[in-house]
């Protein structure tokens, strides 16, 4: 069941609204990599260095949670668990794109800066 919070509408926030559902360093690089399509749980973390499993199950039920990742579960041994972008979660791709984007620039700026 998706959380649904009141935000008091002042400026900034739909920015807010948003940044609740991406917020921490984990999110946003879960919904990049599931914008490539459907991935299972240690597919999803062999992309991503540096994360414990622990945390990836954390974030992954918070997204699940917020409406923006679809969990399936197979019936079978050992079980075979997918995640994959909900409507929602795709809705989301242009600002994953956007921020990839900027991110791309940033280091480029930064590496020729250095």
């Amino acid at each position: 069941m998706t959380k649904l919070r009141a935000y008091d509408c002042a400026v900034g926030c739909p920015v807010e609204a948003t940044l609740d559902l991406i917020d921490g360093k984990w999110k946003g690089v879960i919904l990049y990599h599931l914008r490539e399509g459907t991935l299972r749980f240690n597919e999803l973390g062999r992309r991503l260095t540096g994360i414990t499993q622990r945390m990836l199950t954390k974030q992954l039920r918070e997204l699940e949670e917020a409406g923006l990742v679809e969990r399936v579960v197979y019936a079978q041994v050992p079980p075979k668990v997918e995640y994959s972008l909900s409507a929602e979660g795709r809705s989301l791709e242009p600002v994953i794109a956007a921020l990839a984007a900027w991110g791309e620039a940033r280091i480029a700026r930064m590496a020729k800066a250095a």
